[in-house]
């Protein structure tokens, strides 16, 4: 796009490998897998040559849907195929160790499902895994490829923000977690498979916190377990601070619903929407506009941005794993740093229960 004012054409979309031809072998058939991943690898023009589910059914019907050519009953088969390069991990925290110790014995690199591990033990050793076996592990926390907040680091990457002084994202709608049958029982819901997403994508425009102040509760009712309303408080270094507000039990009708974000400093703000939780899992684009002393401080610019969370954002994580391999680099999105969200998540936890600000530190030490 050209344009005569080139803060409006932000560098925001998924950057793609020059070798799109690396086989990719896709594990779980679920509803992640339908909704996004496979139409993200279509409209990027990715190679799936195999898939595999439990229900064998569920992973034949997506077979005939994206044209993948071959079907296995077991992981182990799978993995074993030579022409997969790439194993799609998507299944829950708690089978996916099994599955990475078997994709690292093969020598293959590989994509692994949020959250990395359901303790922060389970994670470190999936990194020991891959590392001890010389291979690339990624993580699919896509929401850090969502062209809002992708859009915002470029914002950000400009130099028009001045000095970064708070990130705040505000989630007020209605979700179903009871939808997902492994999240029924589950002790800790919301933030370990919703608002990880926040904490990563704000760790990435802002980098790491040292501490979380957080809170969470359940709603009158809830058919599930874990918590549904969420407030997770973020000090960074300096007077640097970072707030999000998730609340799942919105029971008034879709017009009153949102989904936003605001990025502040001292020279500019970036206030948008998460298109994607809007009329989920419909959604609508991301929107963004942002202010800058060093552009206008009197007008606000609002770039058109194109696509969403869903399914654009996995065309990035897939994108990124395949782009590290193509130039034997580490990726962004590596299980390495991954620990570090974390480290947010689970200091997250222990402040619920403590009552107290936890240093990501604390939960580091873990491990040392």
């Amino acid at each position: 796009m050209t344009t005569k004012e080139p803060w409006l054409d932000l560098d925001y979309k998924p950057k793609l490998p020059i070798d799109r031809s690396r086989g990719i072998g896709i594990i779980g058939a679920g509803e992640i897998v339908r909704e996004a991943h496979l139409p993200a690898y279509r409209m990027a023009g990715f190679n799936v040559v195999a898939i595999t589910n439990r229900t064998r059914g569920r992973a034949e019907e997506l077979a005939r849907d994206y044209g993948i050519a071959r079907v296995y009953d077991t992981a182990e088969e799978l993995i074993a195929d030579p022409d997969v390069q790439i194993v799609d991990i998507a299944l829950s925290a708690d089978r996916q160790p099994d599955i990475v110790r078997l994709v690292t014995q093969a020598g293959k690199h590989m994509l692994c499902q949020k959250p990395l591990g359901e303790t922060y033990e389970a994670a470190c050793s999936i990194v020991d895994m891959c590392r001890e076996a010389g291979v690339k592990g990624a993580i699919n926390q896509q929401m850090r490829w969502a062209p809002g907040m992708r859009a915002s680091h470029a914002i950000i990457r400009q130099g028009w923000m001045g000095e970064l002084t708070q990130a705040t994202i505000q989630v007020n709608v209605k979700t179903d977690f009871a939808n997902w049958p492994f999240l029924r029982t589950i002790d800790t819901l919301e933030v370990m498979y919703h608002s990880i997403h926040y904490m990563d994508s704000i760790r990435f425009l802002f980098g790491t916190p040292v501490s979380i102040f957080a809170d969470g509760a359940r709603y009158p009712g809830q058919t599930v377990k874990g918590e549904t309303r969420t407030t997770i408080h973020m000090t960074f270094p300096g007077d640097t601070r970072g707030l999000i507000h998730d609340n799942h039990n919105n029971w008034a009708p879709m017009d009153d619903w949102y989904a936003s974000f605001r990025f502040e400093g001292t020279e500019g703000i970036i206030k948008g929407t998460n298109g994607a939780l809007y009329n989920y899992p419909h959604g609508a684009e991301d929107t963004i506009s942002f202010l800058s002393k060093q552009i206008d401080p009197t007008r606000w610019f609002s770039p058109v941005l194109e696509g969403k969370w869903f399914p654009h954002a996995f065309m990035g994580t897939m994108g990124e794993l395949m782009r590290a391999i193509e130039e034997d680099r580490e990726p962004e999105n590596s299980v390495e740093d991954n620990l570090l969200t974390l480290q947010m998540v689970f200091a997250a936890y222990r402040s619920m229960a403590e009552g107290r600000p936890v240093a990501l530190a604390e939960i580091a030490a873990e491990r040392e």
